[in-house]
């Protein structure tokens, strides 16, 4: 969106009332579907589709059938860097290092941060760039197929590059004029971009429904799998009927910057034109939705939130993947409610305790970091030590409690926590809080400067105030010296 590029200081408290009012409305669980585990992907545009590049490499091995990405750009492309974000992973100001950008890829899926790159091999890309897009040019989406070239077939890979299509999301049959960007985004070029993406990444479906869809609609609690950081209370399930009853396939859909629910109501739910396709090909759509709070209502793909936003262990990636394992689960047979309360203490540089109030009847517990399950048996007690972690790293977990068959209750909501960097020594770099962000030891949210990995607030983000940061670990910075 154009409205990435400005106005990043405040706009979160104008509309803060209505999120408070929206969030209060009554929302149901994310039901359990027994959907088909091989046969998810995600797709999204602009802010969502950096997200989806974020997620299909980061959790490869749950985004199995691949991605679809409107205006987006390489894995990690930011680099953490707003200015990154703003300048060459949009404008195309300077040239983005592909090469380098690759090799972290490569590294972090050693390390166990993301999931092996082997998983990409099999999984299908299908990438939309209008040539009218100003706000993600097209230079940006070249880089993005040249990306994908080191991990994805060519054969598998789609770029449709030629259509005079704005900023927005590409449908047939609604929306703005073609080349414009203008919210909500949506535009009508004649071109029914949903149902190419989904095409390719599932192969030949059957016509799409033009008329009442059969399915349903659900605005589902998402505070279940994340609080704050950047997200809503709720998001959105379309489950077509058949699904009710079959397992079925998952397409996470992901929306822009200032196109979420309050944003633009449920224009991106109902009127991008996946829902038709869905309905008619057993396709369960899960809309995960951004909050206002959230800049500009982006999802986070350069560290508004988290220093490790493009990881595993990033708080909304955590958040979507166990969205969609809930969406592929049978639920079990356990009416168990999920534990309250649950928290982080005790951190150090390779170990987190995680601790949570205990739930009537349950004999036992589940431990999850990311979405993957940490204990190798039943926890007793109602605390966990998780063990064999990276120094100064944020990580996210989950607890569902067992009844007395084993079966699974309700998953908790998402506690974050952050390892210690393992030691006292250490860099010290003097330098102006902008110099700071240029060379990825903080980030600027709002006009203010956070450090990387600590969030200390350094204060304004310009050339004259200066602050010296010491860095303790790996991509962590602490406010002091040396």
């Amino acid at each position: 969106m154009q409205a990435m590029r400005r106005n990043w200081k405040g706009l979160a408290a104008a509309a803060a009332m209505t999120v408070a009012a929206h969030a209060a409305m009554a929302a149901v669980p994310l039901p359990a579907l027994n959907a088909n585990p091989a046969e998810v992907s995600v797709s999204g545009l602009s802010a969502g589709g950096f997200m989806a590049v974020q997620l299909h490499v980061a959790y490869s091995a749950t985004f199995k059938r691949g991605a679809g990405i409107v205006a987006g750009g390489p894995y990690y492309c930011a680099e953490g860097s707003v200015l990154n974000a703003t300048g060459r992973c949009m404008t195309h100001s300077t040239s983005i290092p592909v090469s380098t950008l690759v090799s972290t890829t490569n590294s972090w899926a050693a390390s166990g941060a993301i999931d092996p790159v082997s998983n990409l091999t099999g999984s299908k890309v299908y990438l939309f760039s209008g040539t009218a897009d100003n706000t993600v040019k097209q230079a940006v989406m070249d880089d993005l197929k040249t990306y994908y070239q080191s991990f994805v077939p060519t054969a598998n890979t789609v770029y449709k590059n030629n259509l005079g299509a704005g900023h927005a999301m590409v449908t047939d049959d609604y929306g703005g004029a073609c080349s414009t960007t203008a919210s909500p985004y949506i535009n009508n070029c004649g071109f029914d971009l949903a149902g190419e993406i989904l095409t390719h990444l599932y192969g030949p479906l059957n016509p799409r429904n033009n008329g009442t869809l059969g399915g349903t609609f659900t605005e589902f609690n998402q505070s279940e799998f994340i609080t704050g950081h950047g997200a809503a209370a709720t998001g959105w399930i379309y489950v077509p009927q058949a699904c009710t009853t079959a397992s079925c396939r998952v397409h996470l859909v992901l929306h822009g910057c200032k196109q979420n629910y309050t944003d633009v109501g449920d224009q991106y739910v109902k009127k991008t034109g996946y829902n038709r396709w869905a309905d008619t090909n057993n396709i369960v759509l899960i809309y995960p939705q951004t909050s206002t709070a959230a800049t500009n209502s982006c999802w986070d793909w350069w560290g508004y939130d988290n220093a490790n936003y493009a990881k595993k262990s990033g708080p909304q990636m955590a958040a979507m993947k166990a969205m969609v394992d809930r969406v592929t689960s049978s639920g079990g047979g356990s009416s168990l409610p999920a534990p309250t309360g649950v928290g982080t203490s005790g951190a150090t540089a390779s170990s987190m305790v995680i601790g949570w109030a205990g739930v009537s009847g349950a004999t036992g517990y589940n431990v999850y970091r990311g979405g993957s399950k940490v204990n190798a048996a039943p926890v007793a007690g109602t605390n966990y030590t998780d063990t064999g972690l990276a120094a100064s790293t944020t990580y996210s977990w989950t607890v569902a409690a067992l009844d007395a068959s084993n079966a699974q209750g309700a998953m908790s909501t998402a506690a974050t926590g952050t390892t210690t960097s393992g030691g006292t020594g250490g860099t010290c770099y003097t330098a102006s809080n902008y110099a700071h962000t240029l060379a990825g030891r903080a980030y600027a949210l709002w006009g203010l400067t956070y450090a990387y990995g600590s969030a200390q607030a350094m204060g304004l983000w310009n050339i004259y105030v200066t602050t010296t940061l010491k860095q303790t670990g790996p991509n962590y910075y602490v406010i002091g010296t040396c």
